[in-house]
């Protein structure tokens, strides 16, 4: 199983430090781009399924390639 987990600066590394005393955990850590891209994956995935339920407005095709 893959976990993502969020963790604040000061909170890190006891963590990290308790996690990797831990035989059967491998720790990786990430950049914060490829942090930042995630976030902004997911919160595109949540946007779509809303969108596809109705509750959001979503773009036209048009709209979304006129704004290039």
């Amino acid at each position: 199983m893959k976990v993502l987990l969020e963790i604040k600066d000061n909170k890190a590394a006891a963590l990290l430090k308790a996690l990797k005393d831990l035989s059967y955990v491998k720790t990786k850590t990430i950049p914060d781009e490829k942090a930042a891209l995630i976030k902004s994956i997911k919160t595109a995935v949540k946007e779509l399924a809303l969108i596809q339920q109705g509750k959001l407005k979503g773009i036209s095709e048009k709209e979304l390639f006129d704004g290039l």
